[in-house]
């Protein structure tokens, strides 16, 4: 992605392709590095990306999406800001591999459920014994260290 241009499409592993129709772009002035450069220049970068509303991914996938990312969106789209870079080049760039972090991650597949196992029988052991120590250590203090009723 760093010889690619911030406006073709972007693409999420192998199969999967946002059109850059459906991303949205806006440009502000932004604050930080850059001297006078900052108040002339529209370098911080807002990417939105609608969710809801996109055809690109598929239903499966982009019920899984908007469930995982729902805290994340604002009236159904994805908004990923830049501006730790003084170019807007750069700051394109880095929203679009923000962007595509984040959906990469939302998309992935839930891990396999936990089987349930039981402990085996040499670590029921070893706990038991272990609680038998304590409580005998326990014990042994409160008998040495009692003291006379007044």
């Amino acid at each position: 992605m760093a010889g690619e241009r911030p406006s073709d499409d972007l693409r999420i592993g192998d199969a999967l392709r946002i059109p850059a129709s459906d991303l949205r772009w806006r440009f502000s002035r932004s604050g930080g590095p850059g001297g006078q450069n900052v108040n002339t220049t529209d370098s911080r970068v807002e990417l939105v990306f609608d969710l809801a509303a996109s055809s690109a991914l598929p239903p499966a996938l982009k019920a899984r999406a908007l469930e995982r990312l729902r805290g994340r969106l604002v009236g159904g789209a994805l908004q990923i800001s830049a501006s730790e870079h003084r170019s807007q080049w750069r700051n394109r760039v880095a929203a679009q591999r923000r962007l595509e972090a984040v959906l990469r991650e939302a998309l992935r597949p839930p891990p396999p459920a936990r089987r349930a196992t039981r402990p085996g029988r040499a670590a029921v052991e070893r706990r038991l014994a272990a609680k038998q120590r304590r409580a005998a250590l326990k014990s042994s203090r409160r008998r040495a260290g009692s003291l006379p009723d007044d």
